[in-house]
């Protein structure tokens, strides 16, 4: 099914935003990043640990608390290596109590070992990372001062002589890392707080922009059904009625007026088959282009007491665009549906110059006409920054209020839509001119 441009706005997206394939493709970047980095800290910390044990053994290769050490940093790879795997078997508590459960046997194994052998106190650094990880900032940061102040006995236990670095090193070092640690988490979750108030802030606008482009569609549709069925149905009801007076007095106008009414009817039907297909205005869909639409549309308001001309001056260089002929065709039929209705004109004439840049349409007619000043100072333009001159809310001066007010008003939201403008001149006794120039786009 054809449609305009503005019958169906896509839903807008949001540049830079990520869409449901990049939010993937980024979660399972973190997971394989997340996986990196768990099997750098797993070889970080079993070769410290290999490195403790080794050398233990060979400063203590007969101490008592050897089976001790070898047991407890058996313990620890186990947890540093099979840990992730056995504890959400072993606990029922979930996942996170899981992990912090291997992690608190992990750091206990740790301390105890550390008391028994000071030369195991440097695996605490992939211990520190762990727990900056999974502990809560407050809870984590006394892990980080117990931690260090193990390190610094255990330093001191090693000594040989007096050094200021055996107290100095290892709390400055943790204090360090921890702090930069903790800043990158905040800056992360800083940078993820704006995601989100972007994701939030776009779907936000796809919201309004679905719920502005629902409005301009029905603005539209109103003007469709104005200058197509409507107009019918009013021109068919002003000939009923002139029918009706004069059925006893002069028969044979009377069914004139009716076999007019008849082929307005049909061709409101096809309009309105027509507006359900496509939206475009029947004339056009039969080729022929602007012109020959126009000398059709004038054909048929012609009649006995007002007859319809067209003149055209010029030809375009290229064919017009689908959408400007339409807009075009509409205006002249709501300006042609004033005439009959208000002015009492017996000749209009509908002038179509191409002019290069630019095309007119100009709708005169030889009527009564009306005085400036009745034309409304303002009203709520429908596309107000395209369209100049008086704005009248009233489709012509004297039309009552009631069930009016859609005429003009259509005439010129569809030329500001086209970035064109739409005037109108009149003078008591010398008729009235709807102009409507309309710019075209050079190519």
């Amino acid at each position: 099914m054809k449609r305009d441009a503005a019958a169906e706005p896509a839903p807008p997206t949001a540049p830079g935003a990520a869409g449901p394939g990049s939010r993937a493709d980024a979660e399972r970047g973190a997971r394989r990043d997340d996986r990196w980095l768990d099997a750098l800290m797993n070889v970080a910390f079993l070769t410290l640990l290999c490195g403790a044990l080794l050398r233990f053994l060979i400063n203590h290769p007969d101490s008592p608390r050897l089976p001790w050490v070898i047991g407890l940093s058996a313990a620890l790879a186990v947890l540093q290596l099979a840990g992730p795997r056995l504890t959400p078997r072993l606990s029922r508590t979930g996942p996170r109590r899981a992990e912090l459960l291997r992690f608190g046997l992990s750091v206990g194994c740790w301390v105890v070992v550390v008391l028994l052998a000071p030369s195991f106190a440097w695996c605490a650094v992939p211990l520190i990372y762990t727990g900056l990880r999974a502990l809560p900032e407050r809870g984590a940061l006394a892990l980080v001062a117990v931690l260090s102040t193990l390190v610094v006995y255990a330093e001191w236990q090693l000594r040989t002589g007096i050094d200021p670095n055996l107290f100095l090193l290892p709390p400055t070092v943790a204090a360090l890392a921890t702090g930069v640690f903790l800043y990158m988490r905040r800056q992360a979750d800083r940078l993820r707080a704006l995601v989100d108030d972007l994701i939030r802030t776009r779907r936000e606008l796809a919201a309004t922009e679905r719920r502005e482009g629902t409005l301009a569609e029905r603005q539209r549709l109103s003007m469709e059904i104005h200058d197509t069925l409507a107009q019918g149905l009013s021109s068919q009801q002003m000939l009923l009625q002139a029918a009706e007076r004069t059925w006893d007095s002069d028969p044979a106008t009377a069914r004139g007026h009716v076999r007019t009414a008849e082929s307005i009817a049909e061709r409101s039907l096809a309009e309105a088959r027509r507006f359900v297909h496509d939206l475009a205005p029947a004339d056009l869909a039969e080729g022929g282009g602007l012109a020959q639409a126009l000398r059709a549309l004038a054909g048929r308001e012609s009649d006995g007491a007002l007859r319809v001309r067209v003149l055209v001056d010029g030809a375009p260089a290229a064919p017009l665009p689908a959408r400007v002929q339409s807009e075009l065709l509409r205006i002249a039929q709501g300006a042609l549906a004033n005439v009959r209705e208000h002015a009492a004109a017996s000749l209009a004439t509908i002038t179509l110059t191409h002019l290069g840049d630019q095309v007119l349409l100009d709708v005169a007619d030889d009527g009564r006409g009306f005085p400036a000043a009745e034309l409304p100072a303002a009203v709520s333009d429908p596309a107000p920054a395209a369209v100049s001159g008086p704005a009248p809310a009233a489709t012509m001066p004297g039309a009552g209020p009631r069930h009016r007010g859609h005429g003009i008003a259509a005439m010129r939201a569809r030329a500001g839509r086209l970035g064109g403008v739409l005037t109108i001149e009149s003078t008591p006794g010398e008729g009235t001119v709807v102009s409507a120039a309309i710019p075209l786009e050079r190519k």
